[in-house]
């Protein structure tokens, strides 16, 4: 079993470094990079400043790991030079250093539209983005830097926390009321930062922080007073350039904080649009299909097949939208998930039906299916001729036979539904998952569908490996590993 495990683990990083190396070199290759600006607002109010503009883009590009970037200017700071003015210029000796260095480095070195002044650039080869992408996939406090320092003390609600000195965040383990109650910033997954949608901000973020409203709670800040923010100021990190008002606020630095909302994340409402539909679709499917497969051939069984054609026939935007219109004029029921928010369970009913009646069929078919294919075997005309009774050999043989496939894809089911459902929540108007990925494509934030193919990837990665645990706990003739060829290893002397 610990075999299979760590090949099956080694054969899985396998796949996903194939996975991303095909989304890397799509995004980086295939599409032209001046399409990441084409939602951009910035680029209309630079067209008549060319040099900030040139500067602007080439900052974008370096950020979003298209090129390496360096100008003059920063050149001469490094340098050290007196005289910065005299430096920039570019007929000075710096300038000419400056052109020599980047050149024979593979730069290509160009000059301002309009001041003149030098600046170089190289593309970076798909392999160092893909290396630099494993390489920041997980950033750790860095507590043993010179200067750093950690002790226990006290956060802003008087709670017992573990706060850093000289770290990036100022709480590094802290509690408070929401789940899992004790949290953690010594160690984060970065997937790199949004743009030009969700700018600035942490793609984990975007998917996992919360939204809606924010919440203004009282908090003692760090220069003592009590104050109403909505500042969570748990997730402080050290700012290098504030302003004097956050200087006051905030005297050790640490004034880079997110704002505390009310409603859940994108993931968060996803899993409870997707886990609910989930358990309606298993909880009326699978009965329905057993159902169905003990009365073949009955009435019982003919209209659930017509209820299993029209919804495999009919696409699934129709029923949707039918549900939407029925339970809205005649059950009272929000129509728009944005009418009364996350906080009520109104806003859940109907996405959750609409997306539960188009499974519903699937799990009836595929239930019937098995049962059906396991009832014509052998074994089950072999219990009928010791006289076993129909009841018996239907929960005793059929069912447990015919529910393993069934139970193989059910970790992927309940995984997946972190992964939203595009035409309900769009129909609904649902800020979850569903969206996200098709709008990201739509514009040019690769650095989102990057994230996001990085994120599903793995889910998938992992349902697959559930789902065939799950499957050998209940069928133990199933096994995941060769016992035969384990055993010879073993008497190996």
């Amino acid at each position: 079993m610990k075999s299979y495990l760590i090949m099956r683990l080694l054969r899985s990083f396998i796949s996903l470094t194939l996975v991303m190396s095909i989304v890397f070199s799509l995004i980086y290759t295939a599409i032209p990079k001046d399409r990441v600006f084409y939602t951009d607002t910035n680029i209309e109010k630079l067209q008549k400043r060319p040099d900030d503009l040139t500067n602007y883009k080439h900052l974008q590009w370096a950020r979003l790991g298209f090129t390496e970037y360096k100008t003059l200017a920063e050149f001469c700071r490094e340098s050290g030079a007196l005289d910065l003015s005299a430096c920039n210029d570019s007929g000075s000796d710096d300038a000419r250093l400056f052109f020599e260095k980047y050149l024979s480095l593979g730069f290509t070195v160009e000059a301002f539209p309009q001041s003149g002044t030098l600046f170089a650039y190289r593309e970076i080869p798909n392999y160092r983005r893909i290396l630099n992408f494993w390489g920041n996939l997980f950033q750790v406090e860095n507590v043993f830097a010179k200067g750093s320092g950690l002790h226990f003390g006290r956060d802003f609600n008087g709670n017992l926390a573990l706060i850093g000195r000289g770290t990036r965040h100022k709480y590094l383990i802290y509690a408070n009321g929401a789940f899992p109650f004790i949290h953690q910033n010594l160690v984060r997954i970065s997937l790199g930062q949004s743009y030009p949608t969700y700018r600035g901000q942490d793609v984990v973020q975007v998917i996992s922080g919360r939204q809606g409203r924010k919440v203004v709670q009282q908090a003692r800040l760090g220069n003592g007073e009590v104050v109403e923010t909505a500042l969570d100021l748990h997730s402080c990190r050290y700012n290098e350039n504030p302003s004097l008002q956050l200087l006051g606020m905030f005297p050790d630095g640490f004034s880079d904080c997110s704002p505390m909302r009310r409603g859940p994340s994108m993931l968060a409402i996803s899993f409870i649009l997707g886990f609910g539909s989930l358990v309606l679709s298993y909880g009326i499917g699978l009965p329905l299909g057993v159902l169905m497969a003990s009365h073949q051939g009955k009435w019982i069984d003919r209209l659930g097949q017509a209820y299993i054609i029209v919804m495999m026939s009919v696409p699934s935007l129709a029923y949707v939208v039918l549900i939407r219109y029925l339970g809205g004029r005649y059950g009272g029921l929000p129509t728009m998930f944005a009418l009364y928010g996350s906080q009520d369970i109104r806003s859940f009913m109907l996405p959750t039906l609409s997306l539960a009646i188009g499974s519903v069929a699937g799990r009836m078919m595929w239930m019937r299916r098995y049962m059906v294919d396991q009832s014509s075997q052998d074994y089950v005309r072999f219990a009928r001729a010791t006289g076993l009774g129909e009841g018996r050999i239907f929960s005793r043989h059929i069912f447990r036979n015919a529910i393993g496939p069934i139970a193989h894809g059910l970790p992927a089911a309940v995984i997946f539904t972190l992964s939203g459902a595009l035409i309900t929540e769009s129909v609904y108007g649902i800020p979850g998952m569903g969206k996200l990925l098709p709008d990201s494509i739509a514009v040019y934030n690769n650095t989102m569908v990057i994230g996001i193919t990085f994120f599903f990837t793995v889910l998938s990665i992992l349902s697959t490996l559930l789902g065939d645990m799950l499957l050998a706990i209940l069928d133990p003739r199933i096994a995941l590993y060769d016992k035969h060829k384990a055993g010879k290893r073993r008497k190996k002397p």
